[in-house]
């Protein structure tokens, strides 16, 4: 698991980068109407499926048994996403519940692929980080989600740049973790 994560590590930075720009977006512009954020949420979990997605399909491609939350998680992210833009009539609440949905659902996945890794990975902490704050963030929302517009905004701009920073440390973390072993690994140019 730990290897065919590893080559994901670029998948891994790219969600995280994503959602920390998703998330900046949502914070600085707190006023965007409502069509504005529905769109900007709509690429984002679009995106975040589809590299989720990849991620899964590259793990099955390389007969690793961990494929399937990643799987599942991206295709909830793409549905997510394209329910988003194929019914944008859809109501503020709906919405509310929706984004609260998708982050419960994504968190589960990706806490349940930190167990996986248990014990495989130095500091494994980071994607278990990532899913309870997916987990935690889509509860609060769900448990309120008539609390307005604009708390909702920054709700899932913190919400977003708290889950790519955990990502990108993880993908930090393998980079180097993977670096340290390609070293240890190669012969060294002064021996004989």
């Amino acid at each position: 698991m730990y290897q065919a994560l590893v080559r994901n590590t670029r998948l891994l930075a790219l969600r995280g980068v994503a959602a920390v720009a998703f998330g900046v977006i949502a914070l600085a512009w707190p006023n965007l109407t409502f069509a504005a954020l529905l769109a900007l949420f709509g690429a984002f979990a679009l995106l975040e499926g589809a590299l989720t997605l990849g991620a899964g399909l590259t793990l099955a491609a390389h007969r690793s048994t961990d494929w399937v939350p990643y799987l599942l998680g991206g295709l909830a992210g793409i549905a997510v996403g394209a329910v988003t833009f194929l019914y944008p009539g859809i109501t503020a609440l709906t919405l509310v519940y929706l984004i609260a949905f998708w982050a419960i659902v994504a968190g589960v996945f990706e806490f349940a692929a930190a167990i996986e890794l248990a014990g495989e990975l130095q500091r494994d902490w980071a994607l278990g980080l990532a899913g309870v704050l997916s987990v935690a963030f889509g509860i609060l929302v769900a448990l309120d989600p008539r609390s307005g517009a604009l708390s909702v905004i920054w709700l899932i701009g913190l919400y977003a740049i708290l889950a790519g920073l955990t990502r990108l440390v993880l993908a930090y973390r393998l980079n180097k973790g993977e670096s340290q072993l390609r070293s240890a690994f190669q012969p060294s140019a002064g021996r004989s």
